[in-house]
């Protein structure tokens, strides 16, 4: 219960985290390294949630 718990708020941070990257008035090329970025450490994140790491 508690890795789906942990799951799931992280996933919500990284939406969230998403979210106020759109808001952000940066240039498209810069707006995209951001977004990938936060995803590459959202996987990352929830991999070792996971215990893959």
């Amino acid at each position: 219960m508690n890795i789906l718990i942990s799951l799931l708020i992280t996933v919500l941070v990284i939406v969230l985290v998403l979210w106020l990257v759109e808001k952000l008035p940066l240039e498209g090329n810069i707006k995209q390294i951001v977004r990938i970025i936060v995803i590459i450490i959202g996987i990352i994140s929830l991999l070792r949630y996971l215990a893959v790491f």
